[in-house]
């Protein structure tokens, strides 16, 4: 999401989740309220001034793409995408506005995450 940037000239994106239609299934609300074990695909795309394309399929690797505008089509640039093992950087990502409205759970992390003796960057 991200389209209250759209005025500001920044990034915006989709987040995407696919699931097997069930052989039973009439199309309905049932189809999108399911278990997230039952997805078979997810990713994201981030429209910018490059367009980014993060996709994996279920029990498979990471695979990153960029649209090259020059040939119209997505091309695979960051194959086997992994998180760093070693934590070598600390970030966490929370909605800073609505953080207040969180559970306690969230507001002791997040106050964590800000006053640990090697804070944590924030995203």
């Amino acid at each position: 999401d991200g389209s209250s940037n759209i005025d500001c000239n920044v990034s915006v994106g989709t987040i995407f989740s696919v699931f097997e239609k069930e052989p039973w299934s009439e199309g309905d609300e049932s189809d999108i309220l399911r278990n997230g074990a039952a997805c078979v695909c997810a990713g994201y795309c981030v429209y910018s001034s490059a367009v980014e394309l993060v996709i994996t399929f279920l029990g498979g690797a990471v695979h990153g793409f960029c649209l090259d505008p020059s040939i119209g089509e997505f091309v695979h640039t960051r194959p086997n995408m992994k998180i760093s093992t070693d934590g070598d950087k600390k970030i966490y990502s929370v909605n800073e506005g609505n953080s207040m409205y969180g559970d306690r759970a969230i507001q002791s992390s997040v106050h964590y995450f800000k006053s640990a003796t090697k804070p944590y960057s924030t995203r």
